[in-house]
C-alpha cells in the first residue's frame, strides 16, 4: 500500500489508516482479527486515544509482535503534567510497548502552555527526551484553535475534522499545514457516517498528497472496502464529482458533526443524532427512525431549557437549540408521511 510522509515527523504512514475508536464496540477477539486483517492488507498506522475505553488495549493484543512495522499514535485529555505522565504510562502498558510514535493532546479548548511547568505540555516533553514518545501532535474540532496550533510552530501534526463537507476555513488549515510542513491527520472523513459513498470520500482525499485520512473501522466489511479502494486507487471521475456536488448543495454548511462535545444534555436530548436527523432521514434507511422510541427521542427537544451549554460547547459554534427545533419540524413532517408505511 502507497505511504505517506506524515509532516516533519519523517514518519511514512499508510494512505488508508487505521481509526481505532470503533473497536471498543467490538470483543478483543472480534478486534483482533480486525487490526491484523488491516495489518496482512498493508496499513501500518493505527491511531487510538486513552479515553477510548480499551482501544488501546485491544490494538496491543494485536500488534505486539508486529510493533517494529507500524505506527502507533495516542493522545491524553489530561489539563495538568500529573495527569498526562499518568495518561502516558498507562497507554504504554495497555499498548503494550515501550515507545508511542506520536503521542497528541486531545481537544484542548485551549493550547497548552509550552512554559508552565507543571502543564502537559511538559510532560510530554519529558516523556520525549525521556524516549517514551516520538513526535508531539494535536487534535481540535475548534478552527480557531487549529490555526494557533500550526502558527505555534509547536506540533508536528494536527488531527482535525476533513471531509468533502469541509467549510473555506478547513480548507485553509489543510493547506496551512501544507505550508508548515506539518503532517494532517484527517478525522470525520465520512462526517460522522453522514457520507455514505466511499469512493467518494478516499477520492477526495487522494487530492490531497499530504493528508492522512483515518477511517473508522469497526467491522469486517468496512475495512474491506477500504484496502479495495486503496488496491483500486480510483480518482476523480466526472461520476463522483457529481456525488460530491450534490451532497455538498444538500448538506454543507451549518450541519452537526456528530462530534459529541456539545454532551451531556441537562434535559437528556440525544443532541448528535437529533441535531443531523433530516440528513438521516435522507441517506439512511429511515424506518428505524419511525419507532415510538425514536419519536420519543426527538420530542424530548420540546423539554429544551435553553441553558444554551450545548451551544457554548460547541467547536463549530453552530446554534444548537435553534438547530434541534428545526430537526423536530422536519421529523415530524415525515413521521407523519412516513410512520405507517
Amino acid at each position: 500500500m502507497e505511504k505517506i510522509r506524515l509532516g516533519r515527523t519523517e514518519l511514512w504512514v499508510s494512505r488508508t489508516s487505521f481509526g481505532a475508536l470503533p473497536i471498543q464496540r467490538i470483543s478483543k477477539e472480534e478486534a483482533a482479527g480486525l487490526v491484523r486483517r488491516a495489518y496482512d492488507g498493508g496499513v501500518n498506522y493505527f491511531d487510538t486515544a486513552n479515553a477510548y475505553t480499551d482501544s488501546e488495549e485491544k490494538l496491543g493484543a494485536a500488534l505486539h509482535d508486529v510493533r517494529k512495522n507500524v505506527v502507533i499514535s495516542t493522545k491524553s485529555g489530561g489539563k495538568d503534567k500529573k495527569t498526562v505522565l499518568a495518561h502516558i504510562e498507562q497507554s504504554l502498558r495497555s499498548l503494550q510497548t515501550d515507545y508511542i510514535d506520536l503521542f497528541q493532546f486531545h481537544n484542548p479548548a485551549q493550547l497548552p502552555d509550552p512554559e508552565d511547568p507543571d502543564g502537559p505540555f511538559a510532560a510530554a516533553k519529558e516523556m520525549q527526551q525521556k524516549g517514551y514518545i516520538r513526535h508531539i501532535g494535536i487534535t481540535n474540532h475548534r478552527p480557531h484553535v487549529a490555526r494557533a496550533a500550526v502558527a505555534s510552530g509547536l506540533y508536528e501534526t494536527l488531527q482535525f475534522p476533513f471531509c468533502y463537507l469541509a467549510a473555506d476555513t478547513d480548507f485553509a488549515i489543510v493547506e496551512s499545514c501544507r505550508e508548515a510542513d506539518m503532517g494532517f491527520i484527517a478525522m470525520k472523513g465520512l462526517s460522522g457516517g453522514l457520507l455514505n459513498h466511499a469512493e467518494a470520500c478516499y477520492a477526495f482525499m487522494r487530492q490531497y498528497p499530504h493528508v492522512v485520512p483515518i477511517w473508522g473501522v469497526q467491522h469486517a466489511w468496512e475495512l474491506d472496502q477500504w484496502l479495495e479502494l486503496s488496491a483500486r486507487d480510483p480518482g476523480m471521475t466526472p461520476e463522483v464529482r457529481a456525488v460530491i456536488e450534490k451532497d455538498r448543495r444538500e448538506m454543507a454548511g451549518d450541519f452537526c458533526r456528530s462530534c459529541g462535545y456539545c454532551l451531556p444534555c441537562t434535559a437528556g436530548i440525544d443532541i448528535p443524532q437529533a441535531a443531523r436527523m433530516s440528513a438521516l432521514l435522507r441517506r439512511s434507511p429511515y424506518r428505524p427512525y419511525m419507532s415510538e422510541e425514536w419519536h420519543a427521542k426527538m420530542h424530548k427537544i420540546e423539554e429544551c431549557v435553553h441553558c444554551d451549554a450545548c451551544k457554548s460547547r460547541c467547536p463549530y459554534e453552530l446554534d444548537t437549540p435553534a438547530l434541534l427545533e428545526k430537526m423536530l419540524k422536519d421529523y415530524d413532517a415525515f413521521y407523519a408521511a412516513h410512520h405507517n408505511d
